[in-house]
């Protein structure tokens, strides 16, 4: 199958460089874009062909979370807490910890097909994802999996490994990962973080990881007690733990957050191959602190940290935070944004090849050229504008409307199981 795209504006990715063509756009894992001077006649086209005219409007690379918590989905809204939290700690306790043990494979797959409708209409066609629920633990990954197959968008995912729940626990969710990366779904070993994960599973998470050639996806310092737990319990830094593990020879690892760092284990990082994603929002919302990336910038990738499905908006707010912190530029920011590619591409996932576009329907009151593009990225462009969003040559939203799924009954699904958790919270 071919979508021919007619009177595009296509924005390459990676130079910017802007062509009024039309493009022909092959479906599949491994489909290609080509920019073409004329479109086929109608009785050329194959029987799934299919022209869809851009009238002049942007097309560019679709987007990509580089770290999310779809799980979150259904807390929107959700009653208080037993108790206000007043630190970070309390936060998980009160919040997040409360949610994630009350999960059940239904309210799993609802939150999951509604996050995808959210990504796919925000232009997010890849998603990695970091996934927590306790008491329903087997099956949950590959639930989550065809939840997101449904809906067309593709994943990296993992199971946020702990020992905060006992042994019992911690065995189904190593017995999870390794049915979901066996059976040959793109993944990573997923960990908490550093405090709530004793020196066992550790060990055990990096053998695992390393059995199936992927990486660690775990929260790093995102609050200081994190480090002093550590310190504490192990004399070291966390990153200096995780190094001493093994965990950053393993080139697919994340580490989220990465706040509150010491400058060895800055130093650490920039010598190993992992990758680091910033989630600056979330930091905001749960009073943590800003991180300072600059020295880690190759490897930077930006998330959600399950805030939202929209990574535009990520992107400015991390813009707009970096000023006082890292007197961060336009490019720096983009470079950030657009690196969730090049982390797929070196990791060997397919699913965010060329063949996923999003078509921009964004009327700027100033010209937008090659050169000053990153200036309409910054301060013009949002989810506003996505008017349709392809992903591997497959229309997922067009005018705005998702085509894979039935969204009403979807969100009528997600609000019923919101009712039920919340009724066990």
């Amino acid at each position: 199958m071919t979508l021919y795209l007619k009177d595009a504006q296509f924005i390459d990715w990676q130079n910017l460089v802007i062509h009024l063509t039309h493009l022909a756009v092959a479906s599949g894992p491994k489909g290609t874009v080509s920019k073409i001077s004329s479109l086929p006649a109608g009785d050329a086209l194959a029987a799934d062909d299919r022209i869809v005219d851009c009238k002049g409007k942007f097309v560019t690379k679709s987007f990509g979370c580089g770290h999310h918590h779809i799980y979150s989905t259904l807390a929107r809204g959700m009653p208080a807490p037993r108790k206000i939290p007043t630190n970070f700690p309390e936060i998980l306790e009160y919040v997040w910890w409360n949610i994630d043990k009350q999960l059940d494979l239904e309210m799993i797959e609802a939150s999951a097909l509604a996050s995808a409708i959210y990504c796919a209409k925000s232009g997010v066609t890849f998603v990695i994802d970091h996934h927590a629920s306790p008491f329903a633990i087997e099956g949950s990954l590959e639930t989550i999996a065809r939840a997101f197959d449904r809906v067309g968008i593709a994943h990296m995912l993992c199971y946020e490994m702990s020992d905060r729940d006992g042994a019992e626990i911690r065995e189904q969710g190593l017995a999870e990962t390794e049915a979901f990366l066996a059976s040959g779904r793109a993944g990573h070993v997923g960990l908490h973080a550093s405090f709530t994960v004793g020196e066992q599973l550790l060990e055990e998470a990096v053998a695992l990881a390393g059995k199936h050639q992927t990486g660690l996806h775990i929260h790093v310092a995102e609050d200081f007690s994190d480090q002093q737990h550590c310190q504490t319990n192990f004399g070291k830094r966390v990153v200096e733990r995780l190094y001493g593990a093994g965990a950053l020879q393993l080139n697919k690892s994340i580490l989220a957050h990465c706040i509150h760092l010491s400058d060895r284990e800055r130093e650490l990082l920039q010598q190993s191959g992992v990758w680091v994603v910033q989630n600056v929002e979330s930091n905001q919302n749960n009073n943590v602190g800003l991180g300072r990336y600059g020295d880690l910038q190759s490897r930077m990738m930006l998330g959600t940290d399950g805030m939202h499905c929209d990574m535009l908006r990520s992107a400015k707010a991390a813009f707009l935070s970096g000023q006082a912190t890292e007197g961060i530029g336009f490019d720096t920011i983009y470079d950030r944004f657009r690196n969730v590619h090049r982390y797929i591409e070196a990791t060997g996932t397919t699913g965010d090849g060329d063949n996923n576009l999003v078509v921009l329907d964004y009327d700027p009151p100033t010209d937008l050229t090659q050169d000053n593009f990153l200036g309409h990225f910054v301060f013009g462009i949002d989810t506003r504008h996505v008017e349709s969003v392809i992903a591997q040559g497959r229309l997922l939203v067009e005018d705005r409307r998702i085509q894979t799924v039935d969204e009403k009954e979807v969100l009528s699904q997600a609000r019923a199981m919101g009712r039920k958790l919340w009724a066990k919270l």
